[in-house]
């Protein structure tokens, strides 16, 4: 850790904290979800490293990084095209995308909006935007997201987290992890500031808000996925049910793997990071 630097970089007229280690010729970006922040990567970025540029940006709303005013400043294409916005920006023409959980939403949707900049494509439990949309109209998948929809009440949500965060993360994800060793109090407390910070909490419940509220950009669904993705997925995912991912492939063009990883919760890349860095760098290879 001691070896990661951070910066602010502008993009889109917002100003992204970024993580950044390692100088290799390629560019891997992170892309977090919800409830996380950069950190989530903590246990990818020395290993990606060794190799390639990391890049773990807080998105928009989270954390260090910008908290746009609008629900509609969260939608997907949005804040995928910070993620357009921000490779050049690091000196690069492309970038192997790495997002999970709304950062996997993300990834989806740069991949299907910026081909072009999209060197390789990895999805961790997060299933293809389309395949949630229609995923949410059964009654298992809409019982699995019942916090979906209280998140689209205004300031009740924003209230009742920062009641309970410290035990909302020992709940939420230690609780729902296999291997809780590897959420250690140290990071519960990094967890429990990067939302404390202020505008932090609204920020990121907007992105659930958008994804109800906002009508989304039809190319997102439509296009298809150019390049070669892998999507890795946590079997003992509590909020995704697992059929949301058997039906991925028809939206990619390219080559396309999916790994399942038993005994391992939706929180992936934390609960089991070894098989996850093992899984990246052969695929990014």
């Amino acid at each position: 850790m001691n070896n990661i630097t951070h910066q602010y970089i502008e993009v889109n007229g917002i100003k992204l904290h970024v993580a950044k280690q390692g100088n290799g010729e390629k560019l891997v970006i992170l892309l977090h979800g919800w409830p996380e922040f950069w950190y989530t990567w903590r246990n990818q970025i020395p290993v990606l490293a060794e190799k390639y540029t990391v890049v773990a940006p807080d998105l928009r709303g989270f954390n260090l990084s910008d908290k746009s005013k609008g629900i509609k400043n969260y939608k997907l294409d949005i804040v995928a095209s910070d993620i357009a916005a921000l490779i050049p920006k690091l000196g690069f023409t492309k970038a192997y995308i790495v997002g999970h959980d709304f950062g996997g939403a993300t990834a989806w949707a740069f991949a299907a909006l910026y081909p072009e900049l999209t060197e390789k494509l990895v999805v961790l439990n997060c299933p293809h935007p389309k395949e949630m949309f229609i995923g949410m109209k059964k009654f298992s998948q809409m019982r699995k997201s019942w916090y979906i929809f209280m998140h689209q009440i205004p300031l009740l949500p924003e209230f009742l987290y920062k009641l309970s965060l410290p035990m909302f993360f020992k709940t939420f994800l230690r609780g729902w992890m296999y291997n809780k060793k590897n959420f250690t109090d140290e990071d519960l407390n990094a967890f429990v500031a990067a939302f404390k910070q202020k505008g932090a909490m609204t920020g990121s419940l907007n992105y659930y808000r958008a994804m109800i509220q906002c009508k989304p950009n039809k190319n997102v669904f439509r296009n298809k996925i150019k390049a070669p993705t892998l999507l890795l997925w946590g079997e003992g995912d509590k909020a995704l049910g697992k059929e949301l991912s058997f039906n991925t492939a028809k939206y990619i063009e390219a080559s396309y793997k999916v790994i399942y990883l038993p005994k391992c919760s939706h929180w992936i890349q934390n609960d089991c990071p070894k098989e996850v860095n093992e899984y990246l760098l052969e695929f990014l290879d």
